[in-house]
């Protein structure tokens, strides 16, 4: 079989989604069942198209192909058709299709009988496809185009119930900062392409070997605005409110969102992670930046009165932690924990309605005791054990590589919260509790340090090798990252002595108020809206005609 079948069927992955897309326009509500089936089929052909991709890649039939390729003027280079063949395209498609196909399914059922349920499945589609295709194109233009389309698609879903100010307001928040991370990307790319005269990711590596030095001033700003983009595609503090107030669209996009499109910030990471990887301060503005947008959306998350808000500031911190570990050159474990929230995040959403089952049944009451200073310790102690001796298991030690082992160090204040929690419960079986949660913590520490050599091995040459920055990171920020994460563990336990002072309450206050950061936004968004009629300039933001039934 030739060396192409794995280009060949990513190519046509995406197609039948934009197709149903464009094919059912403005006639999709007069046809909503009909457009269901045919968006349900879609993602079903990309599930299966995916799948025959991973078995073909496997079996070495995998080659990049440019198909169709057009000059730009003044250096630009090319805009191409090209699939990008690689173990990252492979496996972030067969993630987004199987999202997508749950999501899809769902759907079909979530939004029955709705009077625009044929617009939803139309543009559902058209944002699935349009995100397939930025996974899968290998050309630089080809991406960014992707990534507008991305961003409007979903745009039309996350303003889908427009009769909702709140709603509104939020898309409007998120409309206007992704088109401030659409036009810093773009002149990223301007200045990437015309210093290494390549428009091809595939190209960016020996491009860059021409640099053995330091690198020239335009792509050291292309790298910095590359961040920027990053960092406003994944609502990272102070620009994270949209994230959480967009929660009044449907449940299948929220889930979409959180489990999906929310990743194309560190996705465009690690495509451009051979640039990166060679910016050292750009480590820095993400490990730092990561930090601060993990520590107030978990002090955010606290104070969250209802189940989605709640989730959508863990997305806000998971994605802080993901621009972490590309600052810290961990990009398997960026790969890796992509995964893993995707398809967490994909059940939470879908999930959520049947919260409410839990207080339906009595529930025999507990009351905790409080969490004394040696119980701390030993449950700290334990964790860190578990985590060293995971890591010695694996070869993995401060010396060879602290960028990992940092990262185990939020492993470790993880399962000692867990060790903390079976304490403090008075019950009988106490004891035998804390055993079985000593044996999770260390499966959990095994499991890190073995699916990292697990994902570094399967990704190859895909992303640049955890040396390249691994031993550059000052180790000032890997002492922060730790301590961080230990003072969060910390506060979460004494959250509630902390909100019986004066001091507590008033900073719960400010916290339940996100410290007042998205006021300003929201003041942005409504003067634009006051001054250029908004909703007379762009469509996508019009209140559609009702139907004569409502």
């Amino acid at each position: 079989m030739p060396d192409h079948v794995t280009s060949a069927l990513v190519l046509i992955l995406p197609w039948p989604l934009i197709l149903v897309g464009l094919l059912a326009g403005r006639a999709a509500d007069r046809h909503a069942r009909r457009v269901r089936r045919l968006t349900q089929g879609a993602a079903s052909f990309a599930v299966f198209a995916a799948l025959l991709a991973a078995l073909n890649y496997r079996w070495g039939m995998a080659r990049s192909v440019t198909y169709v390729a057009v000059v730009l003027p003044v250096g630009l280079g090319r805009l191409a058709i090209t699939v990008y063949v690689n173990a990252l395209t492979v496996l972030m498609i067969l993630l987004v299709s199987f999202v997508g196909l749950i999501v899809a399914r769902y759907s079909s059922r979530y939004m029955d009988g709705d009077a625009h349920e044929g617009r939803f499945h139309r543009w559902l589609s058209l944002t699935l496809g349009a995100f397939f295709t930025l996974i899968v194109t290998g050309n630089i233009w080809g991406f960014f185009l992707s990534w507008f389309v991305t961003s409007l698609s979903l745009h039309e879903l996350l303003a889908f119930y427009r009769e909702r100010p709140g709603a509104v307001l939020a898309a409007r928040k998120k409309y206007l900062l992704h088109r401030l991370s659409d036009v810093a990307l773009f002149v990223a790319f301007v200045l990437v392409i015309r210093t290494l005269r390549t428009s091809q990711f595939a190209g960016l590596v020996p491009a860059l070997a021409a640099h053995p030095g330091p690198l020239p001033a335009p792509l050291e700003i292309a790298a910095g605005l590359i961040l920027l983009s990053a960092v406003l595609k994944s609502a990272q503090f102070p620009t994270h409110g949209w994230l959480i107030q967009v929660m009044e669209a449907p449940t299948p996009v929220s889930a979409l969102m959180h489990a999906g499109i929310i990743y194309t910030g560190a996705f465009l990471l690690l495509r451009t992670s051979p640039l990166i990887a060679r910016v050292d301060w750009a480590w820095d503005v993400l490990i730092v930046g990561g930090l601060a947008s993990v520590a107030a959306a978990s002090l955010m998350m606290m104070t969250a009165t209802n189940i989605k808000e709640s989730l959508a500031y863990s997305t806000c911190a998971q994605m802080g932690f993901m621009l972490m570990e590309c600052g810290l050159g961990l990009y398997s474990v960026a790969v890796l924990h992509i995964i893993a929230h995707s398809v967490y995040k994909a059940h939470a959403f879908l999930s959520s309605g049947s919260v409410v089952d839990t207080f339906r049944a009595p529930v025999p009451s507990v009351v905790p005791r409080p969490t004394t200073l040696a119980a701390g310790a030993g449950a700290l102690a334990a964790a860190t054990a578990a985590t060293i001796g995971a890591g010695a298991l694996f070869g993995a030690t401060l010396q060879r590589e602290p960028a990992l082992i940092a990262v185990g160090a939020v492993l470790t204040a993880a399962t000692a919260q867990l060790l903390l929690q079976a304490f403090r419960a008075r019950s009988s079986g106490t004891a035998g509790v804390l055993l079985r949660l000593a044996v999770l913590c260390v499966l959990v520490a095994v499991a890190y340090f073995g699916l990292h050599r697990l994902f570094v091995h399967l990704l190859g040459t895909s992303l640049p090798p955890e040396r390249l920055q691994a031993h550059g990171v000052p180790p000032v920020l890997l002492w922060l990252i730790a301590t961080i994460f230990l003072g969060l563990l910390l506060l979460q336990q004494a959250l509630p002595r902390i909100r019986e002072k004066p001091l507590g309450q008033a900073a719960w206050v400010h916290l339940y108020n996100d410290l007042y950061v998205d006021d300003f936004l929201s003041r942005l968004v409504h003067g634009l809206e006051r001054s250029t009629r908004m909703r007379g300039l762009r469509p996508s933001l019009r209140r559609p005609p009702r139907d004569a039934s409502s």
